[in-house]
């Protein structure tokens, strides 16, 4: 089931989200447009930039668009030129009022799509795609990661018959709900055709904090000191145990 599911979508509602949050029923098509063309418009403008996903959450008359980028840098641009005239690119795309949040990523390489990114231009800057596979595992292992899995699959190295290679080290649970995966696609352009590149990236389980049912019926967190403690281990002590 870990090969036909969605990382993040098996995995939603548990401690990932969407990346558009609004509900609207009578307008969903219109408005799930408009969200394809304001990531789109963000990924054009912001070439090269390093943005891994664009989240989206819609008001009353207004909307907030949060860029999770590796280089905030070149999406503010000097004095905040950029982040403006993209703001008011927006405003004319939706005719609504926008709010723009950048947030770092500190480590873009345990950003799934970043790695991705990053092994795909190096197949289009024509690189050994083996090469390119065994850099890009041993930086993402070497920040801390507990496992990563890397397909890739195309006309690799030029050849007439389309293959798929995958490699991976650690461990990357994907049947664990409580495993925190991070999945990322990225095409690769090259002169023989599309090769495709798909990274998994184990960063550890996530344990649910403890939570209680009220007596009206509202979930709240439970204090440490309620929460009840393992029972010690059985010393042997009276059981004829040296």
């Amino acid at each position: 089931m870990g090969q036909k599911v969605h990382p993040v979508g098996f995995r939603l509602g548990s401690y990932k989200t969407w990346l558009s949050r609004w509900h609207d029923e009578q307008n969903y098509a219109d408005l799930l447009h408009k969200d394809l063309a304001i990531r789109h418009a963000i990924e054009s403008h912001y070439k090269g930039a390093g943005i891994s996903r664009v989240e989206i959450e819609r008001g009353t008359g207004e909307i907030t668009v949060i860029i999770n980028t590796a280089r905030p840098g070149i999406v503010i641009g000097r004095g905040g030129q950029r982040v403006d005239e993209m703001r008011e690119l927006l405003q004319k795309l939706t005719m609504k009022k926008i709010h723009l949040n950048i947030q770092e990523i500190r480590e873009p390489d345990l950003d799934a799509y970043l790695v991705a990114r990053n092994i795909a231009d190096q197949l289009e800057r024509r690189i050994s795609y083996r090469r390119a596979l065994k850099r890009a595992i041993a930086q993402t292992m070497e920040a801390g990661a507990k496992g990563i899995k890397v397909s890739i699959g195309g006309r690799l190295g030029g050849q007439e018959i389309a293959r798929r290679v995958t490699e991976h080290q650690g461990s990357v649970p994907l049947h664990t709900l409580c495993a925190d995966i991070d999945y990322g696609l990225a095409e690769a352009r090259t002169n023989t055709g599309k090769v495709g590149v798909k990274v998994w990236v184990y960063k550890g389980n996530i344990v649910p904090e403890p939570r209680r049912v009220t007596e009206v019926g509202v979930l709240e967190p439970v204090s440490e000191s309620l929460v009840p403690e393992k029972p010690a281990l059985a010393t042997g002590q009276g059981r004829g145990v040296e």
